[in-house]
């Protein structure tokens, strides 16, 4: 306690002695634009759903990740997973719970290419735009739902010290500083660092300890040159976390009870990430030329108890290295007040990951998942013998090499007429990938009845396999503005977005598993029973999973109503082909895989408003998605005319708040706030015989700012509700992650 009032006191004691005041910080943040957007127009002008996220209302609402956007925007959720590796994100009605994200996220121009790296602190970010519906014709593959475009605070923009402390519940906790300079009129840099330290909220009751606590850090520096027709910019940032996590909850199906979270072997997570992004953009009376190169290394570490229980069944660890090289130039008219604005781009992109995935079967995995189901075949011909492995714990080693490369050529062009706008633009994406493969393990077998000693058996699955994709993405779009532009528009738009193929690595060991049990058995002459064992596979080639490609069909206004009311509506229609969905094999399988559902569609409606008087502002945020399967058999059922899963059907959103301001030097305002969260209901299976009605999470926050300080006291889930957030199936068994609890936390936020 001691340590935080003197903390208190320090930035109290600073803010006396500023000169700049925060109600002028964030208007010149906002008000300044050095260099314009590399793509079109904005979210709010352009034909397409979007949600805008300044500074001002990042800092107040407290975001610190992209999960805390959730419900902000209409029809967006990350839920908590359980990891920053599960970066699992659904708009719409659709997302992925592995590979391949339903989302492009794009941090000062620079596209994050891993979405294992989606889950970063933010600080100082000066603006979120997201853009919902396929953008495949600006920004390429896994965009389907949507973009992010993240921008930091540039020290061109402003210029001084900028620090953050918080204290919250379950001692949790986070800080963050930075300066910005201007050393000479047309060069700025600036150098940001920050810490999150999280308590957790679960304990594992076989451990009796916090399981879901962790740590991040990261640092960013940020060289900016302006001037005259050229401007370069420079950002080198790194982050490092370290965490627990995977507080599962074991579900009983007969009881419905949610038991307490209970595993014996660590669970970890950790990653590493260095980017480097550098754009050059040159400027003249006709054209607006930039280049976005950037290099991104990813290197994580998830160790799992992979059965989540107490029993000793098997852990998994999978080990990633990635690096990958970007480069895209964007040429566009430089006058915005052309009736014809035009751009054409490049894309290409390179990756090379490693991958390493052994998987340990202990003693109780090795007797119930392999020894088990080969003698339950045996006894079917031998009644009173038995097969028996010497080893307590043996390793299934799967190594991979994915080197991954892309490249696409795309235009569009928007022409003005009055008060009518069309858009028509087209990209053509290429991309090859290649996967090779080497899964082993090693054990010592022995069947009673005719063998005398152990055997040994070596089992291998190695190869290669290659693929290549080709999508052609157009986009077409009409908008009509109402008198001045600044009224507002209302616009139809049909786009054409694409999530890209892959290969299903976490099934390798569940294949060798299967080979090494066909191995021992072929000895004996007995064939396998399916039905008892797991799903086997030839080739590599079947774990593959096609591209998901959308056409969207979109309605929608941006409509400035009357003063201080801004309303922005739409309406769509959504047409899914070969979606990717996450399955799980036949049979108790340590793994699980993505594959393709035949078609789905998704239809919905979404509605911001934004309405401020004197100190009054009120802001809401709904939508509403109905998305459901056309045609789906995965061999065991049909699930045509069912709810897709883990995508919410509502999401709603409402803040209101109130500002005081005072004639004051050191006391300049206050402002009181509740916001309101609903989501739901959520479907957990094909089936819809499971799910989470809809839940409501109420937050309230408290700011006074004196002069460049801010203080905020705020909470979160004030009800305390309990809701699940995940749901999932490990050995035949069904697991719950749940919501965090009610949180209270306390805000400093200096600008000097």
């Amino acid at each position: 306690m001691k340590r935080w009032i003197t903390i208190i006191a320090i930035f109290i004691a600073s803010s006396l002695a500023a000169q700049t005041h925060t109600e002028t910080l964030y208007r010149d943040i906002e008000g300044v634009e050095i260099t314009a957007s590399l793509k079109g127009e904005k979210g709010d002008a352009a034909p397409v759903s979007a949600t805008i996220l300044p500074m001002l209302k990042l800092e107040e609402r407290g975001v610190t990740s992209v999960k805390e956007i959730s419900a902000l925007s209409p029809n967006f959720y990350q839920p908590e997973y359980g990891s920053s590796i599960t970066s699992s994100i659904y708009v719409r009605g659709f997302g992925s719970r592995i590979d391949q994200p339903v989302l492009g996220v794009i941090i000062d121009n620079v596209p994050v290419m891993n979405k294992n790296a989606f889950d970063f602190d933010f600080y100082d970010i000066r603006r979120v735009e997201l853009l919902r519906g396929p953008q495949g014709t600006l920004y390429g593959r896994n965009t389907s739902g949507g973009v992010m475009n993240i921008t930091t605070l540039s020290p061109l923009v402003w210029q001084g010290v900028r620090t953050m402390a918080e204290y919250s519940t379950v001692a949790s906790y986070r800080t963050s500083a930075a300066y910005y300079a201007l050393p000479r009129n047309n060069f700025g840099i600036s150098v940001a660092a920050a810490f999150t330290h999280d308590g957790g909220h679960t304990l594992n009751a076989f451990t009796d300890e916090i399981c879901d606590s962790g740590n991040s850090g990261s640092a960013r520096v940020r060289m900016q040159w302006h001037r005259g027709a050229w401007s370069l910019d420079n950002t080198l940032s790194a982050g490092y976390t370290s965490e627990g996590g995977y507080a599962y909850h074991h579900y009983d199906p007969t009881t419905h009870h949610i038991e307490d979270v209970e595993y014996n072997d660590p669970s970890s997570y950790k990653r590493l990430t260095i980017n480097e992004g550098f754009t050059a953009q040159y400027v003249n009376n006709k054209v607006r030329v930039s280049s976005v190169t950037s290099y991104q290394y990813l290197d994580d570490t998830m160790t799992l108890d992979q059965d989540f229980s107490p029993k000793s069944m098997f852990t998994m660890q999978q080990m990633q290295r990635e690096h990958t090289i970007t480069e895209e130039i964007v040429i566009r008219n430089s006058n915005e007040n052309d009736k014809w604005q035009w751009l054409s781009g490049a894309f290409i992109f390179a990756k090379w990951l490693d991958m390493s995935s052994p998987v340990t079967f202990k003693e109780d995995g090795i007797n119930d998942l392999i020894v088990g189901n080969i003698n339950e075949n045996i006894h079917k011909v031998f009644p009173d013998n038995n097969m028996t492995i010497r080893e307590d714990s043996f390793v299934i080693n799967s190594d991979f090499k994915i080197p991954t490369y892309g490249a696409a050529l795309y235009h569009q062009s928007s022409y003005r007429l009055n008060r009518w706008n069309f858009t028509a633009g087209l990209r053509l994406d290429f991309e090859a990938a290649q996967m090779r493969y080497n899964s082993n393990a090693t054990v010592n077998y022995m069947f009673d009845y005719t063998m005398s000693d152990f055997k040994q058996l070596q089992s291998t699955f190695a190869g290669n396999e290659n693929d290549t994709f080709f999508e052609i993405l157009p986009k077409i779009a009409v908008q009509y503005y109402y008198g001045s532009r600044d009224r507002g528009n209302v616009y139809a738009t049909v786009t054409r977005g694409y999530k890209a193929g892959g290969y299903n690595t976490q099934i390798f060991s569940d294949i060798l598993q299967a080979q090494m049990m066909n191995d021992m058995m072929s000895d004996l002459g007995i064939e396998l029973d399916s039905a008892v064992g797991t799903t086997t596979y030839d080739s590599a080639s079947a774990t593959r999973y096609k591209p998901e490609t959308t056409w969207n069909f979109e309605i929608g206004t941006h409509l400035n109503a009357a003063k201080g009311l801004h309303i922005d509506a739409s309406m769509f229609w959504i047409e899914c082909f070969d979606q990717q969905v996450t399955v799980l094999p036949k049979g108790k399988n340590t793994g699980r895989m993505m594959s393709n559902a035949a078609r789905s569609r998704s239809i919905g409606a979404e509605l911001s408003a934004d309405y401020s008087y004197k100190g009054l502002n009120i802001n809401l945020n709904y939508g509403y998605t109905n998305a459901k399967f056309r045609k789906y058999n995965d061999g065991n059922a049909d699930y045509a005319g069912k709810f897709l899963p883990y995508a919410p059907q509502n999401t709603i959103n409402v803040v209101i708040a109130h500002t005081w301001r005072f004639d004051n030097d050191n006391i300049q305002m206050l402002t009181l706030s509740a916001d309101w969260r609903g989501i739901g209901s959520i479907y957990w299976d094909e089936s819809n015989t499971l799910k989470q009605p809809f839940y409501s999470l109420l937050g309230a926050n408290i700011s006074l700012r004196m002069r460049d300080l801010t203080l905020t006291l705020w909470g979160r889930n004030l009800t305390n509700t309990r809701y699940n957030t995940f749901y999932f199936k490990s050995v035949g068994e069904e697991f719950f992650s749940q919501g965090r609890p009610i949180e209270v936390g306390i805000r400093l936020n200096l600008n000097i």
